[in-house]
C-alpha cells in the first residue's frame, strides 16, 4: 500500500508499538494475497464453510470499519458500538461479497487507512479508554490492535491462496494458542486437552497443565493453531490416536 502519509506514532509502550507494527505486516500479508486474486478467483471457496473469498475480504474490510467506531468511542467518549447489530454486520458482508475485485480492494484499502488514521489520533492516555466488543466484553481500546492482528493473520489463511499458518509470526501463533485455550477453559470446554508444541522450536504447552489424565495434542505451533481454530488436523497428533475436532474457538 506504500508509505502512509501520516505523522509518526505518538510515544507508546513497547508492547503496543510492537502490536501496531505486526498489524502493518498483517495488512501487507492480506493485501499481497488479495492482489493475486482475479474476479474469477474471488468466486472460489474460502476455508470458511459457506463463504467465498469475497465474503472473507468483505468481512475483513468491515471489521476495520467496526474498529474505527470503537477507536472513535475512545477518543470522543461518545459510545459507538462496533456494529449496530449482528444482522447489520451480516448484511454488510453479504452486500460486500457482491462487489467486483476492484471495488473490494478499494473497500479493504480505504477501511485499512481509516483504521490506521483513527489509531494515530489517540493520545497515549486515551489508549486505555474502555470500550465494548460485540460480545459485550469490556476492553481497553488498545486491545483493538490485537483484535485486528488476529483478523488479518487468520483470515489471510482463510483466503485459501496457499498462505499458511507457517507464514504467521510465532508471537502471534503463541498468543492465539494461549487465548484459544483460555477461552475453552472459561466456557468449560477442552476438559483435559493440552496442546504441546514440538519440533525445532522450543517445546511449550498450553491448556490444563494440572490435569492428571491429559489428552495431549502435539505438533508445530502452526499446526496446533490450524487445528485449534478448526481449520484441519492433518498436521497434529493426539495421545489418544486421531485428533478429535477441537472445541469451538469463538
Amino acid at each position: 500500500m506504500g508509505e502512509c502519509p501520516h505523522p509518526p506514532l505518538s510515544p507508546l509502550t513497547p508492547s503496543l508499538l510492537a502490536q501496531l507494527l505486526l498489524a502493518r505486516r498483517a495488512t501487507a500479508f492480506f493485501a499481497h494475497e488479495l492482489n493475486g486474486l482475479s474476479n474469477v478467483d474471488l468466486d472460489g471457496d474460502s476455508l470458511l464453510p459457506g463463504w467465498s473469498r469475497r465474503h472473507v475480504v468483505a468481512h475483513v474490510a468491515y471489521n476495520a470499519r467496526g474498529m474505527v467506531r470503537l477507536v472513535t468511542w475512545a477518543r470522543t467518549d461518545v459510545e459507538t458500538p462496533m456494529y449496530a447489530s449482528n444482522e447489520a454486520r451480516d448484511s454488510d458482508i453479504a452486500a460486500g461479497a457482491e462487489l467486483d475485485r476492484d471495488a473490494l480492494r478499494t473497500l479493504f484499502d480505504v477501511a485499512t487507512i481509516q483504521l490506521d488514521a483513527a489509531w494515530r489520533r489517540l493520545t497515549p492516555e486515551t489508549w486505555s479508554h474502555p470500550v465494548r466488543t460485540p460480545s459485550g466484553r469490556e476492553i481497553p481500546v488498545s486491545e483493538t490492535v490485537w483484535m485486528r492482528n488476529q483478523e488479518l493473520w487468520v483470515h489471510t489463511v482463510d483466503l485459501a491462496t496457499g498462505a499458511a499458518f507457517d507464514d504467521v509470526p510465532v508471537e502471534v501463533l503463541d498468543r492465539l494458542l494461549a487465548e484459544i485455550t483460555s477461552a475453552w477453559a472459561a466456557r468449560g470446554d477442552g476438559g483435559d486437552l493440552v496442546l504441546s508444541v514440538t519440533g525445532a522450536q522450543p517445546e511449550r504447552r498450553f491448556g490444563d497443565l494440572r490435569s492428571e489424565h491429559p489428552v495431549v495434542v502435539s505438533g508445530s505451533v502452526a499446526g496446533l493453531v490450524k487445528w485449534a481454530t478448526g481449520r484441519g488436523g492433518s498436521d497434529v497428533t493426539s495421545s489418544t490416536g486421531t485428533p478429535a475436532d477441537p472445541p469451538r474457538w469463538l
